[in-house]
This record gives structure tokens, sequence and C-alpha cells, in this order.
């Protein structure tokens, strides 16, 4: 049964409002200047102590950890407030449900932000399994994340597809030697991607047509 892997932030949901929101907030707690959205987008796609780091780097603050359980502590209960799945998406998923596909995510954003977003989004119920940032000692690009989803569903890597907007899920694709598919819609960069799709709505005819229905 083939596998659809699917990166969160910017690939399934666009989450970059509730982000920036949270980030702006933990700036003038610390009494930084905030961030306009697309610089925050830029950010996104490493996990939350990234985007922090980041952020505090940008500014010319030291970062501490505090700061990354202050930014959590605020993001997670409000974490879709803004964000919705891109358009097309959910029936996307339906899509790869009613054709025999398996479907996974594997995220950096943290696993119990994960479930929050998933949960009042009511997106769970779509995914055989969830792997967070933090569900393994690894995250992408590590491929041992993209590996860890293989191993617990038992799925061969040739069967398997990498969806996501990021150079983080490319290289973890790679490494495991699974495809991949550039979400074009999103934040990141395609380069080194075996295929790109320019909108959800496309990728299940685009993944059947090139490696085939179950």
């Amino acid at each position: 049964m083939p596998l659809a892997i699917f990166d969160l932030d910017g690939t399934l949901v666009d989450s970059a409002p509730d982000l920036h929101a949270s980030l702006n907030r933990l700036m003038a707690h610390y009494g930084l200047a905030p961030f306009p959205l697309p610089e925050v987008t830029k950010m996104i796609g490493d996990g939350a102590r990234a985007l922090v780091e980041k952020a505090f780097a940008a500014r010319g603050t030291m970062f501490t950890d505090a700061a990354v359980k202050h930014f959590l502590a605020d993001y997670e209960p409000k974490s879709a407030v803004l964000t919705r799945p891109y358009p097309g998406m959910v029936e996307a998923l339906e899509a790869f449900g009613k054709e025999g596909w398996q479907r996974a995510i594997c995220t950096n954003k943290p696993i119990s932000a994960t479930w929050v977003m998933l949960d009042a989004l009511k997106l769970g119920g779509y995914f055989e399994l969830v792997l967070g940032g933090d569900s393994l000692p690894v995250k992408k690009p590590d491929p041992g994340h993209v590996r860890g989803v293989l191993e617990e569903l038992g799925v061969d890597p040739l069967d398997a597809t990498m969806i996501g907007d990021h150079q983080n899920d490319i290289r973890a694709a790679a490494g495991a030697s699974v495809r991949s598919v550039f979400a074009a819609w999103g934040y990141g960069d395609g380069t080194g991607a075996d295929l790109t799709c320019a909108t959800p709505a496309e990728l299940p005819g685009l993944l059947i047509e090139a490696y085939g229905a179950p």
C-alpha cells in the first residue's frame, strides 16, 4: 500500500498567521521589535525552538530556553485561531484515502502543538500516523525522521512519497530513499525535489499518474 507523508506547516496548513502572532507577542514580552508576516514566514520550517532562535538572532538578542517555553505556552492553545488547511487539501486527503493510500504527517513542530492544531481543525482522523519534531531523537532534515514513519507503518521506501514545502523535507526524503514532491503553495524552496505540485487539488492525480494506484 503506497504512503503519502506530509509536512505540516506550509504544506497541509497555512500556519504562518498564528506563528507570526505568537512570535510578535513574544517579542513584545521581551521588549523587542515585531516582525512583518513575510519575514516570519521565511523563518518557518525548523521547529519552534529554531523559530525563536532566528527571531532573537535577528534582533541581536541572546536566546534562552525560557523564551521557547514562553512561546510554546502562548502558541499551543492559539495555534488554530487563524491557521487553516490550504484550499483543496481536505479533498486531496480524502482522495488519497479512497485510492487506498496511507497518509502520515512528519513535522518538525512539537507533537503536542501538532495535535492541538490537528484536533482543532478536525484533521487528525485522516492520518494513520503523526510524528512531531520531538517524537524521535532526530528531526528533518535528518532522514531518520522519515525512516521512523516508514518503520512505524511497515512501508518500503519505494512505496512512499514525502510532500513538503521546505528543503528539510526534500533532504530528509532523499536520505531515506523516499520520493519527494515540492508543495509549491508553501513557504520554502523546492530545489532537488523529484516532482513539483502547484496546488493541493492536483496532488492525488499527480502522484497516482507518476507512481500508480495501489
